[in-house]
C-alpha cells in the first residue's frame, strides 16, 4: 500500500473520537439542543467526559452560564435532526419542534434530556480551565439514563462534510482490565 500526502485539514476525519451525541442546555426558559462530536472520556469513576464547543454556539454562552448539560445519545433513526440540529442555530428556532425532539425533565439538572435518544447523561461542569484557550469543558456526568429496550443500538459518528458511518460488529476479546 503506497501513503500520499493527505490534507491537515481532514485530519479530523481520521480521528474523530465519539459518537454523535444531542447536547441539551438550558438559558433561562429557553431549552437548546446542539450536535455534537468532539467529546472523550477522561476519568471512569466519577464518569467524567471533556467536550468542546465552540464559542460561536449558542450552547457555549448557555454551558457557561449555568454550568450544567445533558448528553444525548440518538439512533440512527434520528439521523436527520442530528444534521438538522447542527445546521441551524438555537439563537433563531426552537430545534425540539422543528425536528420533532420531545423534552423531559431530568433529576439532576434543568437542561432537558431528549426522549428520542436511547441514553442520556445528566451533567454539571466541573473544569474549565481550557475554555478559555481551546473551548474544552470538562463534565462530570451526575445522572444516566438508558432504554432498556435498546441493547446494542448502534451510534452515529460524523466522517466530516454530512459523513457519518454507524458502529459495527461487536466483538468480545478477553482483557485484564477490572
Amino acid at each position: 500500500m503506497a501513503k500520499r500526502n493527505f490534507p491537515l485539514s481532514e485530519v479530523y476525519t481520521l480521528l474523530e473520537p465519539g459518537p454523535v451525541v444531542l447536547l441539551t442546555t438550558i438559558r433561562g426558559d429557553k431549552p437548546d439542543v446542539m450536535t455534537m462530536s468532539w467529546l472523550t472520556m477522561m476519568e471512569f469513576t466519577p464518569p467524567q467526559i471533556g467536550c468542546v464547543i465552540s464559542n460561536r454556539n449558542y450552547s457555549f454562552k448557555a454551558l457557561q452560564e449555568t454550568g450544567e448539560c445533558v448528553i444525548n445519545i440518538p439512533t440512527a433513526e434520528l439521523a436527520q435532526a442530528v444534521v438538522g440540529c447542527g445546521n441551524t442555530s438555537g439563537r433563531h428556532i426552537d430545534k425540539f419542534s422543528r425536528f420533532g425532539l420531545t423534552p423531559e425533565a431530568g433529576k439532576r439538572v434543568r437542561a432537558p434530556l431528549i426522549k428520542e435518544c436511547f441514553a442520556s447523561l445528566e451533567c454539571q461542569v466541573v473544569n474549565t480551565d481550557l475554555v478559555a484557550a481551546y473551548c474544552f469543558f470538562v463534565l462530570e456526568v451526575c445522572k444516566a439514563w438508558r432504554d432498556a429496550k435498546l441493547k446494542n443500538e448502534p451510534t452515529l459518528h460524523h466522517r466530516g462534510w454530512g459523513t457519518f458511518v454507524l458502529d459495527g460488529e461487536t466483538i468480545t476479546l478477553p482483557s485484564k482490565m477490572l
